[in-house]
Formats: structure tokens, C-alpha cells, sequence
């Protein structure tokens, strides 16, 4: 039997301590791993290791996914067949406590990622708590149908869980990813091997904690701390993981599809990068609302969004005035430490991470046209923390690197256009569609832009607000399925449908 690990202490970015578990969440305890290895921590905003937690690999996964399937099957498959409101009362159960803790899990959160302390409170945890009320209340409403289709037979549908899912989730939203993927797959009755990202684990073992506070049953919910390349294929290759959902890069995702294919035809779904246009009418309410907007779609969580507006596409009318503006708030930025109520763009969330965006900025200031503001590297003026400040490109040449890849960061493009023709053209380019947004005054022009966006979500006048009673995901290049609002329950859920003699049908020998 694995050893069981106990809590580390902590040191948070606000100064206090915080104890948090270390181990491999496995049938609810918090184990070492098989190899025994452990996987540094660091705190974005100062470089700086605050300590360790156990890595995982494909033994660790397959213990966890034994842990899952056992749970999953135990008295009849008693946790999805039999306990529909019982699961919705552990979920809400689960709710109160996280809110009860909001304020350290909030401050962990933004330790562990390098996002501003406010947003973590505010933004993130609030929202795990309002995603996961909302998924409990769906445990003892997920019905089928009856079919009176066929004289003499009876019919009906029903709708009966996968079984054992596989999750994966980002380091950029590691709370709200979290509950996410457990919320519809729990309400659903499935059971669950989770894996963290491997810079941000935090706020996922300690939700762990609170899961096995709540009641949940040992071997519900398991979760792995470990790297991708290791732990998370072994989870995609797993024979007896039902289903997999996926947040994270394309190049991964495709990986993923191609292992399910080579395994055991997994459930996939996936919610993959973007490259989202912010089209910019000029008859917008005004340059100056329009350059809000445009500045919180790209610096929301320091660009580290997947629907970041990091494409700005400008009517040529409106465009020297907007351009103005936006440049004036991004100039305006106050980048420093998360814990700050002054601080408005904290730390990138990995060394790695930074040498990315960097090389991006590097190339595009170099190519670029025009830059009227070209990003810092400020690690060694702000105490060695993985800080960049923003960066606007404008007058880009059509085939530049930075108006196709995805950068995430706070780095953004500003192009102009002539017709709504030209900004659909240009808007649809990307091999991406994950978000979008149109700013106009005018009613039928947002209409037929909606129509005309190939993209998950068309924001109208308002950017980067996604909520879990909305569906959220991509098209194209940018994913496979829906996660949040009931679409997302069906990512968990089988058909069966079930046809029944009522007495009426005779047998196809009967005239033999």
C-alpha cells in the first residue's frame, strides 16, 4: 500500500502560510507516488521554489484509474445508477466549503499562477463555487424519452454514464478548469481520474481535500500531479479510461485523438487554442468604449486566455482614434506583484512560458511595421519574477507569425479594414474559432456578422466573458465538443434506448 503524505506548509504571496497536500489523490487518500519523485513549485511572481509535490507516472495512473473503475462498479454500479440526488447534495456540499475557504484558496490560486489576487477572489474561485451549484442542481434531472413509433412495441431512451474519465486541465484557470470538467462529469455519474497542469497544482489538491470533507465515496475522484509527456499520456492511453477531456494546446489535442484512435476508441472531447478577431465597426458606441473592451479581451489574466482578443481588426474610419486610446491604456498598465491592489498585470505563469512570449515579441518587433508599444522584459527590475510588460503591433504584413500563432500573452495585433467583407475574410483566416467579437451600433450588421464568424462564441459589444449556463467551445482548429450549460452533461453521458414487446408483435417464425 502506497504511504500516505502529509500536508506541506506553504508560503503564499500574500505572506501567510497555507498547509496543502502533496500526495497522489487516490481512493480519497493523498499517496507518494510509485517512483517516489517530487516536482518543484514555484511562485511566478518571484522565481522562487515555495516548494514540492509528488510526481506521477503511468503506474501512479494506472492505480488511479483502478481506483475509479472499482468505485464506479462497486454495488451495482450504485454512484451513476442510484444516488442522482445524493450526487447533487456532495456537489453542493463541495460548493459551501470552497466558498467557506475563498479567500485562501483564492490566495493560492494566485501564488500558484501568478494572477492578480483580486480576479483569483473575485473571478475564479466564485466562479468554481457558482459552476458547481449549477451542475449539482442537473444530478436528479438528466431524463430520456419515450418513442411511439412503433405499433406494439414500447420504447424509450435513457441516458446512463460513461463510466471512468479521464480529465486534463490547463495551468492558465487551474480552479475553474477544475470544476469545469468534475462538475457535469460528477452530476452525470462517472467517476474520475483528474490530471494538473504541472506548474500550477495547487488549488486542485487542496479542492481535493474538500472533496473527501464533502463525502464524495473513495475512488470518485483521483487526482494525478505529474508532467503530460508521462502522466497525461498515460491517462490518454489508458485501456480502461472510458473518456477523455482535454484543455491545452493543439498540437496536444491532435496527440490525444491519435492515441483513442491506437487504444480503445475513447470518448474525446477537446477545448484547444485561439487566435480571436475583435472587429471594431466605426460606428461603435464610441473609440474609447470600444478600446476598453478591446484592452480587457486581450489583458484579462495576462493574455493567458485561450479567447484572448489578440487579433483587433479596426474599420479605417475609427481606427486612428481607437488605435489612440488602446494604446494609451496598454502604455497605462501597471505590471508588479499579484498581491498588489495597485498591480493591474501580474507575473507570466512559467520560466518556459516566458521565453515563448518573449520570442514572440522579439520576432514581431523585428517584422513589425509599426510597433507603437514593444513588451520589457522587467524579471530582473521586478525581483525575478517572469514578468513582461505589453505589446500593440500595428501596420503587420499579412503573412507576419504573430497574426496566425497563438502568442498567449499580453501582446495583441491592430489591423484596419475597409468592408465588412474584408473584416469576415480576415476574421475567418486562422485555422482557429474559438471566440470572436463584433462592436457596432448597428442591429442587422451584428446579425449577419454573427452568421458570417466561424467561431464558438461571437460576443456582441462586451469581450471575454464566458459563463458555465453558456456553452463554451471552439470550431475549426480549436476544439471538439462543448464544455459548461447542459451541453456539457452529454460529454459524460451515453444513449441507450430500450424497445419492448408489449404482446402485440408476433414472431418472425410465427408464419413458418
Amino acid at each position: 500500500m502506497a504511504k500516505v503524505l502529509e500536508s506541506a506548509t506553504f508560503t503564499l504571496g500574500n505572506g501567510k502560510q497555507a498547509k496543502i497536500p502533496i500526495g497522489q489523490f487516490i481512493n480519497n487518500e493523498f499517496v507518494e507516488s510509485a517512483s517516489g519523485k517530487r516536482m518543484d513549485v514555484y511562485n511566478p511572481a518571484t522565481g522562487k521554489v515555495i516548494g514540492q509535490v509528488s510526481e506521477a507516472d503511468a503506474e501512479d495512473v494506472d492505480l488511479a484509474v483502478k481506483a475509479a473503475r472499482a468505485a464506479y462498479e462497486k454495488n451495482n454500479r450504485q454512484w451513476g445508477f442510484m444516488m442522482h440526488a445524493q450526487r447533487g447534495a456532495m456537489l453542493n456540499k463541495l460548493a459551501d466549503i470552497i466558498e467557506a475557504n475563498q479567500e485562501e484558496l483564492a490566495a493560492i490560486e494566485a501564488t500558484d499562477t501568478g494572477k492578480l489576487y483580486r480576479d483569483a477572489y473575485s473571478k475564479d474561485i466564485a466562479g468554481v463555487v457558482a459552476t458547481l451549484r449549477y451542475f449539482a442542481g442537473f444530478a436528479d434531472k438528466i431524463t430520456g424519452k419515450t418513442y411511439n413509433v412503433i405499433p406494439g412495441l414500447h420504447a424509450y431512451s435513457k441516458y446512463e454514464p460513461i463510466g471512468v474519465c479521464g480529465q486534463i486541465i490547463p495551468w492558465n484557470f487551474p480552479a475553474a478548469m477544475f470544476s469545469w470538467k468534475i462538475g457535469p462529469a460528477l452530476a452525470t455519474g462517472n467517476a474520475i481520474v483528474i490530471k494538473s497542469a504541472e506548474t500550477t497544482p495547487l488549488s486542485a489538491l487542496k479542492m481535493c481535500e474538500y472533496i473527501r470533507e464533502a463525502g464524495f465515496p473513495p475512488g470518485i475522484v483521483n487526482l494525478i500531479t505529474g508532467r503530460g509527456p508521462t502522466a497525461g499520456q498515460a491517462i490518454a492511453d489508458h485501456m480502461d479510461v472510458d473518456k477523455i477531456a482535454f484543455t491545452g494546446s493543439g498540437p496536444i489535442g491532435r496527440k490525444i485523438m491519435e492515441t483513442s484512435a491506437k487504444t480503445n476508441l475513447k470518448r474525446v472531447t477537446l477545448e484547444l487554442g485561439g487566435k480571436s478577431p475583435n472587429i471594431i465597426f466605426d460606428d461603435a458606441k464610441s473609440a474609447k468604449d470600444a478600446a476598453e473592451w478591446a484592452f480587457f479581451g486581450i489583458q484579462m489574466n495576462m493574455g493567458q486566455v485561450c479567447t484572448a482578443g489578440s487579433r483587433i481588426l479596426v474599420q479605417e474610419g475609427i481606427a486612428e482614434e481607437f488605435t489612440k486610446e488602446f494604446v494609451k491604456l496598454m502604455e497605462g498598465v501597471k505590471v508588479g506583484d499579484p498581491f498588489d491592489d495597485n498591480t493591474t498585470q501580474g507575473p507570466l505563469n512559467s520560466s518556459m512560458h516566458f521565453d515563448r512570449v518573449y520570442g514572440w515579441v522579439q520576432t514581431g518587433c523585428k517584422e513589425g511595421a509599426g510597433t507603437p508599444v514593444c513588451g520589457k522584459d522587467m524579471r530582473e527590475q521586478l525581483g525575478g519574477g517572469y514578468y513582461i510588460s505589453p505589446t500593440v503591433f500595428t501596420n503587420l504584413k499579412q503573412d507576419s507569425q504573430i497574426l496566425s500563432n497563438e502568442v498567449f500573452g499580453p501582446v495583441v495585433s491592430i489591423q484596419t479594414f475597409k468592408t465588412e467583407a474584408d473584416a469576415i475574410a480576415e476574421a475567418n483566416r486562422t485555422t482557429y474559432g474559438l471566440a470572436s467579437a463584433v462592436f457596432s451600433s448597428n442591429h442587422e450588421r451584428l446579425l449577419r456578422m454573427n452568421e458570417a464568424i466561424r467561431a464558438g462564441t461571437v460576443w456582441n459589444n462586451v469581450y471575454n466573458f464566458a459563463h458555465f449556463g453558456v456553452p463554451f467551445g471552439g470550431f475549426k482548429q480549436s476544439g471538439i465538443g462543448r464544455e459548461n450549460s447542459e451541453a456539457a452533461l452529454y460529454n459524460y453521458l451515453e444513449t441507450k434506448s430500450v424497445i419492448s414487446n408489449m404482446g402485440y408483435v408476433r414472431s418472425p417464425m410465427a408464419n413458418l
